[in-house]
C-alpha cells in the first residue's frame, strides 16, 4: 500500500523584492508558473513603493535552496483607512503561489509579519487560499474576472460583441477622433488629466501620478497609455499592462464629453486593435464587483464573469478594514467628493488614495 502524500516541508524567509539578484530569483519563478499574474513580479511591488511610499515586501518559501512558494506584499499605511499587508498593493491579483510544497509556513509568517508591523488586516487578492487557518474570511462572490480571446480582426472582433454594444462601438468609430499610443510625458498628461477628472465623477479619488509614472517606468514595454482625443484634446484614456499575451486595460476613464461622443467603446475597440498588432491573443477586462456598473458593461462587451477568491484575515479584536469606495458606509463621503472642483480634488486626492492600497 502506497503512503499518501505529504508535502515537504520548506524554509521561509522575507525578502527584499527591491533587490536585484531577489527579483531575478522570483522571476524566474513566475516565468514557470501558470497563475503568476503583472501583480505578483517584483516590478510591479516596487513600482507600488516609488509611486505610493508603501513598502514592497516578499514571502518566499524555500526547498533545498530553490523558491517553491512566493507571496508578495505591499504594506499599506492610512490615516483614515489604517494598515493592512494587501498581496498585492493596488492590484486585482496577487496572493501565494506554490509549486510542489505546502504554503501553510507563508500563511504563518505573514500573520506573525503583521503583527509585528502593528497591521491588523491582510487581504490575499488571489492565488491559493488559507482556507483552514483560523482568522480568515474567504470571499468567492464578491468581484468577478472578465477574460476572452481576441478576434481575428477588425471586423471579427465586432461580430464577437453583443449587437447593441456593438451599435455604440461603431457610432464612436465613425466619430472624427484621433488615436494615440505611447508612454511619452503628452501621453502620460493625458492620461492623468482624463482619469483624474473620471474618477472625481464617480466620487473617488485620484491615486498620486507618481503611480502611474513608476508603472510605466518599471514595466518598459509591458505597459503603455492609449487616448482620443476631439480636436487635440484626450477624452478618454487608458494605461494597459501586457502579460503573457493578454492586454490588460488597468487605468482607464473618460470626460464628461466621452459618453457623448462613445470615446470609451471607441478606446477600448481600438486596444484590442492595438493588442493585436502586438500580438496578444487575450483581452482581460479585469475585475469588477459582482453586480456592479462595470460589471454588467464588461457583460455587454459579450464577456462572461469568472468568480474570483479573496481572503481577509483580522487581528484579534480588530475592526474590519473597509476601504471599499462602494460601501455605503462611505456614501455621503463619495456624494461630496463628486461635487468637488476638480483642482481641489485633485489635490486632495492622492495623499487619500495612497494608502487604499
Amino acid at each position: 500500500m502506497n503512503a499518501p502524500f505529504v508535502p515537504a516541508k520548506i524554509s521561509g524567509r522575507l525578502v527584499d523584492p527591491g533587490d536585484a539578484g531577489e527579483a531575478a530569483r522570483i522571476d524566474a519563478f513566475l516565468a514557470d508558473h501558470p497563475h503568476a499574474t503583472p501583480f505578483h513580479r517584483p516590478v510591479w511591488l516596487n513600482a507600488v513603493a516609488k509611486g505610493t511610499r508603501n513598502r514592497a515586501l516578499a514571502l518566499v518559501g524555500e526547498r533545498d535552496g530553490v523558491i517553491c512558494a512566493y507571496l508578495p506584499v505591499n504594506e499599506v499605511h492610512s490615516p483614515i483607512f489604517g494598515r493592512v499587508l494587501a498581496s498585492s498593493g493596488f492590484a486585482v491579483g496577487g496572493g501565494l503561489l506554490t509549486n510542489g510544497c505546502a504554503g501553510s509556513e507563508l500563511f504563518a509568517m505573514l500573520e506573525e509579519l503583521a503583527e509585528r508591523r502593528i497591521c491588523p488586516a491582510i487581504e490575499l487578492r488571489g492565488g491559493d487560499m488559507p482556507v483552514d487557518r483560523a482568522g480568515w474570511t474567504l470571499k468567492t462572490e464578491s468581484h468577478c474576472g472578465f477574460m476572452r480571446p481576441l478576434a481575428a480582426d477588425d471586423e471579427a472582433e465586432l461580430l464577437a460583441i453583443p449587437r447593441k454594444q456593438r451599435a455604440e462601438v461603431r457610432k464612436g468609430l465613425e466619430k472624427d477622433l484621433t488615436v494615440e499610443v505611447g508612454t511619452s510625458q503628452r501621453d502620460r498628461d493625458a492620461h492623468y488629466a482624463v482619469y483624474a477628472e473620471s474618477v472625481r465623477n464617480l466620487g473617488t479619488p485620484v491615486f498620486p501620478r507618481s503611480l502611474f509614472d513608476a508603472v510605466l517606468d518599471h514595466f518598459g514595454k509591458d505597459a503603455d497609455i492609449l487616448t482620443i482625443r476631439e480636436n487635440g484634446a484626450p477624452v478618454a484614456s487608458v494605461l494597459s499592462l501586457y502579460h503573457r499575451g493578454a492586454v490588460m486595460p488597468y487605468w482607464g476613464g473618460g470626460t464628461w464629453a466621452a459618453r457623448r461622443l462613445r470615446a470609451n467603446d471607441r478606446m477600448y475597440f481600438e486596444l484590442m486593435r492595438h493588442a493585436r498588432a502586438r500580438g496578444c491573443t487575450n483581452f482581460d477586462f479585469g475585475r469588477s464587483k459582482t453586480e456592479s456598473g462595470a460589471y454588467h458593461f464588461k457583460r455587454n462587451w459579450g464577456f462572461e464573469p469568472e468568480p474570483l477568491s479573496y481572503a481577509v484575515w483580522n487581528a484579534p479584536g480588530c475592526d474590519k478594514r473597509d476601504a471599499d469606495p462602494t460601501s455605503a458606509k462611505h456614501a455621503l463621503q463619495i456624494a461630496v467628493w463628486r461635487r468637488l472642483p476638480l483642482p481641489i480634488a485633485n489635490f486632495i486626492g492622492p495623499l487619500i488614495a495612497r494608502g487604499l492600497g
